[in-house]
């Protein structure tokens, strides 16, 4: 009996590791990230382009196509990935009219989609027509204004704007030139911008003000920092000079999160009111960067594992029999005015939520070495 005690005791502390890693791996029938991916990315195959301005690809959708092809990839689903190239194809052709011109940080992101194809299938068409999204980021337009002028003199983006979508749009075309490049360059250049903004936008709690001119912790917003602070540091070095002040804001803003989550498992629209409605799209992207914080070991597995489980169980339902996402915010611009946030049209589709969801099933099957 002593010797079954003592095995018991020493066996324990194992048990509960398996226990809380198992959090982000052992789901319920329809909550698999291999069902809820295979839903949105079958989905967007069957969309219509969602355009900037009535022009070019918008962001929403490039984000989209992203998750459903690391998704693919992940999963070895080779017929989905080949299907996705398909749909892009026509841009070197009868659509290459909706390619993206190369002057905003709304537009330039569109180079980290070719690049993502670039990574997967080798083909370097995809190479020359991504990189250049990437490049331009940092090459200043003779018609530039001089504030743009300005914050390229101080080696920042002429793009810069200090609103914190930004940090998601210049840190992953910067992220994935790296990723295929192997040019440091492009990972000094998103670093450096990322402690700026970090410096400069976020708060004693961890949050971030939608811009240094709108007090106000907008959900969205808040979930391109926690993304993009997430894909920044999947890349970057253990060793490099500004990773220390970049896990650090990312641990602070996971923190604040934690505490601000709703019992529900989600966050608000504004993420310190608790009486507002809850926002998918924020929420998976915050679910989406605390994923792959425990996997990475950047955080606490048994303090963060359920939290993102709880996060995830909650998004879940919010996808429709058709695949679509309800209770998405459309696209906000920045402004003073708190009942503007609250007032936000909410969508159900929208790729701005369909896009986050597809990361997080990518976040929950990617298999990480700490």
């Amino acid at each position: 009996m002593l010797r079954k005690l003592l095995l018991f005791l020493l066996l324990l502390p194992f048990q509960a590791a398996y226990t809380q890693t198992s959090m982000l791996t052992n789901f319920p029938e329809g909550y698999t990230p291999e069902e809820v991916g295979k839903r949105l990315a079958n989905r967007f195959l069957g969309g219509k382009h969602a355009l900037h301005a009535g022009k070019w690809i918008s962001y929403p959708e490039t984000f989209n196509w992203n998750g459903a092809l690391r998704f693919a990839a992940l999963t070895g689903d080779t017929a989905l990935v080949r299907k996705l190239e398909a749909r892009f194809e026509p841009l070197f052709t009868t659509e290459k009219h909706l390619l993206p011109i190369k002057n905003h940080v709304d537009l330039n992101m569109f180079g980290s989609l070719p690049l993502e194809l670039y990574l997967q299938t080798k083909n370097v068409r995809y190479l020359e027509l991504g990189l250049p999204y990437a490049d331009t980021q940092w090459q200043v337009p003779e018609n530039a204004k001089p504030e743009e002028k300005e914050w390229a003199r101080k080696g920042y983006s002429w793009q810069t704007r200090l609103w914190i979508d930004d940090m998601y749009m210049i840190t992953i075309v910067q992220t994935q030139a790296f990723r295929v490049t192997g040019e440091q360059k492009y990972l000094d250049r998103a670093a450096k911008e990322m402690v700026m903004y970090l410096n400069e936008l976020q708060r004693e709690n961890g949050l971030f003000y939608h811009a240094p001119d709108v007090p106000f912790y907008w959900g969205r917003g808040n979930g391109w920092m926690a993304a993009g602070m997430a894909e920044l540091l999947r890349s970057l070095p253990r060793n490099h000079k500004d990773r220390p002040r970049i896990l650090k804001g990312y641990r602070t803003m996971m923190k604040s999160l934690k505490a601000y989550q709703t019992p529900g498992g989600m966050w608000n629209q504004l993420i310190d009111e608790p009486t507002w409605w809850a926002e998918t799209s924020g929420s998976a992207m915050f679910t989406f960067a605390m994923i792959t914080g425990v996997k990475h070991g950047w955080l606490n597995t048994k303090e963060y594992a359920p939290v993102a489980r709880n996060a995830w169980m909650a998004l879940v339902p919010y996808i429709d029999k058709n695949g679509a996402v309800s209770e998405v915010c459309v696209g906000t611009n920045k402004k003073n005015d708190k009942q503007y946030y609250f007032d936000r049209p909410r969508r159900t589709g929208d790729y701005h939520g369909q896009a986050p969801y597809l990361w997080c099933t990518a976040a929950l099957l990617e298999k990480v070495a700490k």
